[in-house]
C-alpha cells in the first residue's frame, strides 16, 4: 500500500467555508480515508462494530451511550469512522523501514507523514549512541522495562502517558497495570494537551465574573 507524503503547500487551495460538514459529504469522506488505509472487508467491520453493545467503543471520543436496547447503527461521527480505520490501518513499519530512516532523519518528518507509514510489527530499541531503532524481542523489552521500574526508589518516580491514539480496551489495562505498580502518575492526551486550554479557560471565566 502506498505511503502519503507529506502535502506540497504550493498545492494548497483556499476555498469558501462549506455550509455543511454532516450528510453525504462526511459519509463519503469517512469511507474515501478508510478505504485508503484499510480493505473493504475491514472497514465495514470497524465501522459496524463501534459503539456496539458486542463491539468496540469508538476510539474517538465519549460518545454518549444508552441502554443495550436503544442502540443504533453507525452511532459515530465521521472522525470516528476516519480514527478507527486509521488504528486498523494495513501499512506497516517493519525493521527494514529503520535500517532505512535513522532518527536523525525521521526527527525531520512531519507527524503526518510519521502517522502514515503505518504500524510497528515488532518493539523497537535505540541503543545509547546508536541514530537508529533496533529490533528487540518481546521478553527483552519487557525486561529492560521492569529493570527500569524496579529501579525507581518510589513508584511516584514514573510517569506512563497515554495519548488519544489508543485505544479504551488497552488503556484500561495500561491504568490497571500502572495503579498495581503503586502510582496514580498516568496522565492522558487530556491531561497533558488540554492543560493549557483549560487553564486559559479558568482565567477567562475568572475575568468575565469580576467584570
Amino acid at each position: 500500500m502506498t505511503t502519503v507524503d507529506d502535502p506540497n503547500e504550493e498545492d494548497l487551495k483556499i476555498t469558501p467555508p462549506k455550509q455543511w460538514a454532516t450528510g453525504v459529504p462526511a459519509v463519503t469522506h469517512a469511507i474515501q480515508y478508510s478505504l485508503e488505509e484499510t480493505s473493504i472487508r475491514r472497514t465495514a467491520t470497524n465501522l459496524f462494530s463501534i459503539n456496539q453493545v458486542d463491539g468496540v467503543d469508538c476510539p474517538g471520543c465519549a460518545w454518549p451511550e444508552p441502554g443495550p436496547g436503544k442502540r443504533h447503527m453507525q452511532e459515530y461521527c465521521e472522525n470516528g469512522a476516519k480514527h478507527i480505520n486509521d488504528e486498523a490501518t494495513t501499512r506497516r513499519v517493519t525493521r527494514e523501514f529503520f535500517q532505512q530512516f535513522p532518527l536523525s532523519k525521521l526527527a525531520r518528518k512531519s507527524d503526518l507523514w510519521l502517522n502514515q507509514q503505518g504500524r510497528l510489527t515488532e518493539p523497537m530499541v535505540k541503543w545509547p549512541g546508536s541514530d537508529y531503532y533496533h529490533p528487540i524481542g518481546w521478553e527483552h523489552a519487557f525486561d529492560l522495562i521492569a529493570a527500569e521500574l524496579r529501579g525507581l526508589d518510589s513508584p511516584d518516580e514514573a510517569l506512563v502517558y497515554t495519548s488519544g491514539r489508543l485505544n479504551n480496551e488497552a488503556a484500561f489495562l495500561l491504568q490497571l497495570f500502572v495503579r498495581a505498580y503503586g502510582t496514580n502518575n498516568l496522565p492522558d492526551c487530556s491531561n497533558m494537551c488540554h492543560e493549557s486550554s483549560g487553564w486559559g479557560w479558568g482565567r477567562h471565566w475568572a475575568s468575565a465574573r469580576a467584570a
